[in-house]
């Protein structure tokens, strides 16, 4: 058989422009988580999302689930690139990721205006703060000391969802009109 023929039982996968850009952009955002991992933190758990813009982009420009799509690669890339899968970072971050993709299905139901990217990017960063917040406690550190630490993982949630959704506006006001892409 030539080259690019499946043998006898073989499937075939074929890809197509959306798959190429999705995977593309998976690897932007991988790419700045693990950028992020080599940054310094000033309190665990606590690192700026640059990922987010990511997300917050690939929502606006093409939809939920390219989004879901680019963030769960992302988690399972980043996982790969740092050595962290099955981890408890891996772990957090996929339950964080998870939780992100369901507050903005939620809020992408709002009636218009709806959100922009400034919301959107703040309520996923506090749905992906909750969530790594709740399974640290509930299942690596359940003791009620690292309660002190939820107001200022959720203060920093806020001011970086912020900072990442005025990249983001910033992006897209400066990118070409696209049609509006249903949910």
């Amino acid at each position: 058989m030539g080259r690019g023929q499946p043998l006898s039982g073989e499937a075939v996968v074929v890809t197509g422009p959306d798959d190429h850009r999705v995977a593309w952009l998976a690897l932007l955002a991988a790419g700045a988580q693990v950028l992020e991992a080599a940054l310094p933190s000033p309190l665990p758990g606590v690192k700026p999302g640059l990922a987010n813009v990511i997300t917050v982009l690939v929502l606006m420009e093409f939809g939920l689930g390219s989004a879901a799509w680019v963030s769960l690669l992302r988690v399972g890339a980043g996982a790969l690139w740092l050595g962290t899968l099955f981890s408890p970072a891996f772990f957090l971050s996929a339950g964080g990721a998870l939780a992100a993709l369901a507050a903005l299905a939620l809020g992408r139901r709002l009636p218009p205006p709806g959100l922009g990217p400034v919301g959107y990017s703040v309520l996923a960063a506090l749905a992906h703060m909750g969530a790594q917040f709740a399974i640290a406690r509930g299942w690596f550190i359940p003791h009620a000391g690292l309660d002190a630490l939820l107001a200022p993982l959720l203060t920093a949630a806020v001011v970086f969802g912020t900072a990442n959704g005025i990249i983001a506006a910033y992006i897209l006001a400066r990118r070409a009109p696209r049609p509006p892409c249903t949910p």
